[in-house]
């Protein structure tokens, strides 16, 4: 028996996988970083490998090591690495390696020399997000290093990469302008006599809507999950994980009860109230107090009062719920229960979010479909 869980469908993410990539003529590369977006790396990977996928994305060093060590031989890149870290084991594990500073590429350099072997290295550049990636304005002086540290044997050029600001909205001129500063900035890495065999800007919202920007890889992420990230649009996709856990008491009160913390609730007739053994501490965002919903008794609740560490409340009125009784955070939809988009609505959030805070000792990930 069990008291709470996340359940991953892997077939979902099969399918999902399956897809995006008949949408596309170019590479696909599923991104499992975060663990997976909350649904488990290694089988989410698998999965996504099983349906087609060419590459899998992660952000650190340590989550492409640790695909290599579960035996996946697939293409990986890692992309946010602090300076300092054993780049070199990356390098040696055949993981490509992303840099967008003259600094950072001296350390894939270093890494190459001391693997034996050259990096392959992506270079990024910042086409308007302004987070990583190099401005084009460094963009000549960054692919000056690389076409040395190339010559020299310790890198090797094979891929241009860049993020895209706004195409999760259709038709947001950030997304043309950001595309026009990519082709100048290839343009300028073919001047320069490096050919990199794998551009890449296109995420999951590009890679659904603007074809124009698959170049020879895209980097899908919340969209192999079965989220979307266009507001008010499917694309056929369907979610993988349900939250969910058995009730653990019911009881009666009156009219007038203060719920939970600071008795941000009350109640407004003698009603039962019904306790959930998931909170904050599990992946219910506290900011879901009074707003978040649940599906229970064949009824979706509001939750009542503040959400606490390791529980929530619903106030169930006159209906026959109980101890055991299954209560369904979020879900497919399928069954009429809410979905991560409707958390992510309730709460102000977006549904990355939601899916990326479940999974651990206390929820257990369970996997449905064929597990890997």
């Amino acid at each position: 028996m069990w008291q709470a869980e996340a359940r991953v469908d892997l077939d979902a993410i099969r399918e999902n996988v399956a897809r995006l990539r008949a949408g596309t003529s170019a590479e696909l590369m599923a991104v499992v970083k975060g663990d997976g977006y909350g649904h488990g790396m290694l089988p989410a990977a698998t999965a996504a490998l099983d349906a087609g996928a060419d590459w899998l994305g992660v952000c650190t060093l340590d989550e492409a090591l640790n695909l290599r060590r579960a035996g996946l031989t697939a293409p990986v890149l890692a992309w946010l690495l602090a300076p300092g870290l054993p780049l070199h084991e990356g390098v040696a594990a055949d993981v490509d390696l992303a840099a967008a500073t003259v600094g950072q590429l001296a350390e894939l350099a270093a890494a190459g020399e001391r693997a034996g072997r050259a990096t392959r290295t992506h270079l990024k550049i910042d086409t308007g997000l302004s987070r990583g990636g190099a401005t084009i304005d460094d963009w000549p002086d960054l692919l000056e290093a690389a076409a040395k540290a190339q010559a020299d044997g310790v890198i090797e050029v094979v891929g241009v990469w860049s993020h895209f600001v706004h195409a999760d909205s259709p038709g947001h001129p950030t997304t043309d302008r950001q595309l026009a500063v990519f082709h100048e900035a290839l343009a300028m890495t073919e001047r320069s006599g490096l050919r990199p065999r794998h551009r890449h800007l296109a995420n999951s919202a590009a890679t659904l809507t603007r074809p124009d920007t698959h170049f020879d890889l895209v980097r899908p992420g919340i969209a192999i999950y079965g989220l979307s990230p266009v507001a008010g649009e499917r694309f056929g996709l369907r979610p993988a994980m349900t939250a969910r856990a058995r009730v653990v008491l019911t009881k009666r009160v009156p009219a007038d009860t203060g719920v939970s913390y600071g008795h941000t609730y009350r109640t407004e007739r003698e009603t039962t109230l019904a306790v959930v053994p998931l909170g904050y501490a599990d992946g219910v965002p506290r900011h879901a107090s009074n707003v978040g919903p649940v599906l229970l008794g064949g009824r979706v609740r509001t939750i009542a009062g503040r959400v606490c560490m390791d529980q929530i409340v619903l106030d169930c009125g006159d209906d026959p719920v109980a101890a055991g009784d299954v209560a369904t955070l979020f879900g497919s939809g399928a069954d009429g229960e809410p979905t991560a988009d409707d958390w992510a609505a309730a709460i102000d959030t977006i549904n990355y979010e939601i899916v990326t805070r479940f999974g651990s000792a206390r929820v257990p990930r369970v996997y449905d479909g064929q597990v890997p």
